[in-house]
């Protein structure tokens, strides 16, 4: 449509707006910079989601599988310029905007269900193996805010609570495609393993399930470890999975208040808690007060997972390789020692409750 621009020319000045000419060409350009990028990130999405019908790689959610596709991507081909503005956008709104949906997987009364006891447990395990991973992160001369986002994969629900901490804690791109390696490594080991230590350690079916709900980091790896023990076993360990998600608003939180704390210039220090944390402890609200259908609950969780797995395949787009090997062997030894940490301290509490 090039006539309109020649057309709106040629009519008197008092009928020439400017205003609509000015937000014109605005979205156009805004819908120009970041569709390329757009575009490449759902085919990065698409291939994550094709490539679980491999056989060997169904063990891993699309989220991992779209961050080792956009890294392979990127450090092959390269990425066009052009693409960077869409890549962007999924890196950040995207993301959030997922995060946002999760709360729709998530009910107090869900939480309820595995009792005091049990929520005890979670926050316990959680709050520790957070303090525990920082602490030992500093100790070791691990990069604070790399140490940070091992910490939350390990303490709360992986690559989601990585993403939604790194809003925080604003770490290099490199860092984030680090740790949700790491934390995917050891995830996948424990949803292996675990399932085997059911007999060593004596553990019933609800025992169990709450022990792999408050230690494993993914809820897909919570799930296929948990279901792998019985019925009961699958549903406790969905439900202590559930409740550490939900505590990823008050840990976003409060790293926000540290945050602020720590910068010396209070006009430039970050809002304590993001919007979309906020929005997250709404929907959570407004999930257990009203009953959402389930088919509109199934499409909702769907476009959740969809628009994670597009904005990780954007942090693979924009990580580089010879970035994750000058990081060395400390990271990835803190990510197992965190790994470790968790699964011995709630398994403690687990056989003590």
């Amino acid at each position: 449509m090039s006539f309109l621009p020649a057309t709106a020319n040629d009519l008197p000045n008092s009928l020439n707006l400017a205003a609509p000419q000015r937000k014109r060409p605005a979205l156009t350009a805004l819908s120009a910079g970041t569709m390329p990028g757009l575009l490449l990130v759902a085919m990065i999405t698409s291939v994550a989601y094709s490539a679980r019908g491999f056989s060997g790689l169904t063990l891993f959610s699309p989220m991992i599988l779209a961050v080792v596709a956009g890294m392979i991507y990127s450090n092959v081909l390269g990425v066009p310029g052009h693409a960077k503005a869409g890549i962007a956008f999924s890196q950040k709104r995207l993301l959030r905007f997922a995060i946002v949906l999760l709360g729709f997987q998530i009910t107090l009364g869900q939480v309820a269900g595995i009792g005091l006891g049990g929520v005890g447990i979670v926050a316990a395990a959680l709050a520790a193996t957070f303090l525990f991973t920082i602490m030992l992160g500093r100790l070791i001369g691990v990069d604070r805010k790399l140490a940070q986002l091992i910490a939350a994969g390990t303490s709360i629900c992986g690559a989601s609570a990585i993403v939604a901490t790194n809003i925080v804690t604003d770490a290099r791109d490199e860092d984030v495609t680090y740790a949700v390696a790491a934390i995917t490594l050891f995830g996948t080991v424990a949803m292996l393993g675990f399932p085997l230590l059911v007999p060593v350690f004596g553990l019933d079916q609800h025992a169990f399930g709450l022990w792999a709900g408050a230690s494993i980091h993914e809820v897909a790896q919570v799930i296929g470890a948990g279901f792998q023990n019985g019925t009961l076993s699958g549903e406790t360990a969905t439900v202590a999975k559930l409740t550490r998600v939900a505590m990823l608003a008050p840990m976003v939180i409060a790293l926000g208040l540290i945050a602020r704390r720590g910068n010396t210039h209070a006009t430039d220090a970050k809002a304590p808690m993001p919007w979309f944390v906020a929005a997250f402890a709404a929907v959570v609200a407004l999930n257990s007060l009203v009953a959402i259908p389930a088919q509109i609950h199934s499409a909702i969780a769907l476009a959740a997972q969809i628009m994670l797995t597009m904005g990780l395949a954007a942090m693979g787009l924009q990580a580089d390789i010879s970035e994750l090997r000058s990081r060395g062997l400390r990271p990835l030894m803190l990510a197992c020692s965190a790994f470790i940490f968790i699964a011995t301290f709630s398994l403690t509490l687990v056989k003590l409750v």
